[in-house]
């Protein structure tokens, strides 16, 4: 079988290194193009850990060459820097897959907490990219908006109970992730002394995400929850643990509902016990845990935030666009011990 041959822009950061161990093996992709904002050095001059592996020309980021060489393109940019290259791309008859932020949301909840969009037209067509709800959409689409990686471990352990919470009752959700999660870019909190023997919160009941996750639980439901996110750093380098706190309006079988809403999901696993992040460390599985006191839920997922919530689930994504196999070339061995 010939192979689709793929880009990608902005290769510099962790997802871009996770999308090139992804792809490089690949069984029907083939990187024909990589880039960064500077270009002129190699894949193992960005990544030393490439080096005798992968050592690819890093050109300068330009979508008319990626249209020549290759038919899909993943976005590893920053939100803002996204659209316009995803504009341009598939103008040139490029599929996106898009990590940034810039096609997850409803215009008016995006403006309202990232910038103004310079690309209405595509994004009221983009497909929010989780399988597990959008997998027939995602297949027909040109643009695929991949989720956030806090709202793909949110929303995954909250979509089996939407029918039966409490309308009125909020959602609390309390959420923890590596530091990897911050990006590649030195700041004060990813700060060796900073975050080492450490745990804290940040930007509690006002991280961007919380509007993707209560968006993306109305769209589903047709509910308005309140959602109150608080995520922290954790002293990892990857992994994810998300706990969330829910209130059903009647006596319900938790664990059988949700094994029966994931019986056919690839890539959800329900666990007997109380989830771990080096389970899920190195693949694409979200592992689930429930447990229930009367009408009250905990509910424990965990994801790798650099895999499931973003690069892996990216490949999913486009493996879904190409009509292939979603789970063709997707890590599922754990980084254990």
């Amino acid at each position: 079988m010939k192979k689709v041959k793929v880009a990608i822009i902005g290769a510099s950061g962790y997802t871009g290194l996770e999308l090139m161990k992804i792809l490089i093996n690949h069984p029907f992709f083939e990187i024909a193009y990589i880039a960064t904002t500077e270009g002129g050095m190699k894949a193992s001059d960005l990544h030393p850990s490439l080096l005798g592996v992968f050592e690819q020309d890093v050109y300068k980021a330009d979508a008319t060459q990626v249209a020549k060489v290759a038919e899909l393109a993943f976005l590893a940019l920053p939100h803002k820097a996204a659209m316009g290259f995803a504009k341009e791309l598939l103008s040139l008859h490029v599929k996106v897959v898009d990590l940034s932020a810039d096609y997850r949301l409803e215009l008016e909840a995006y403006e309202k907490f990232y910038c103004e969009h310079e690309d209405k037209e595509n994004l009221s067509s983009a497909v929010y990219g989780l399988p597990e709800i959008n997998k027939e959409k995602i297949k027909q689409a040109k643009l695929v908006a991949n989720p956030g990686c806090y709202p793909t471990a949110s929303i995954l352990g909250i979509l089996p109970f939407l029918n039966y919470l409490k309308v009125d009752a909020p959602i609390f959700i309390d959420a923890k992730s590596g530091v990897s999660g911050a990006g590649k870019k030195p700041s004060l909190s990813a700060h060796f002394v900073t975050i080492n023997e450490n745990i804290f919160a940040y930007n509690p009941l006002m991280h961007r995400h919380e509007p993707e996750i209560s968006e993306k639980l109305r769209l589903v439901s047709g509910q308005e929850f309140e959602v109150n996110f608080v995520p922290h750093l954790l002293p990892v380098s990857r992994g994810m643990l998300v706990s969330s706190y829910l209130q059903t309006n009647e006596l319900i079988n938790a664990k059988a509902i949700l094994e029966d809403f994931y019986k056919e999901a690839k890539f959800v696993r329900i666990r007997e016990n109380p989830v771990d992040i080096k389970s899920t460390a190195g693949t694409n599985f979200c592992d689930i845990f429930v447990t229930q006191k009367g009408k009250s839920l905990f509910v424990s997922s965990s994801i790798d935030n650099l895999l499931r919530g973003a690069s892996s689930q990216a490949v999913v994504n486009a493996n879904l666009m190409c009509g292939f196999e979603e789970s063709a070339g997707i890590p599922i061995l754990a980084y254990v011990p």
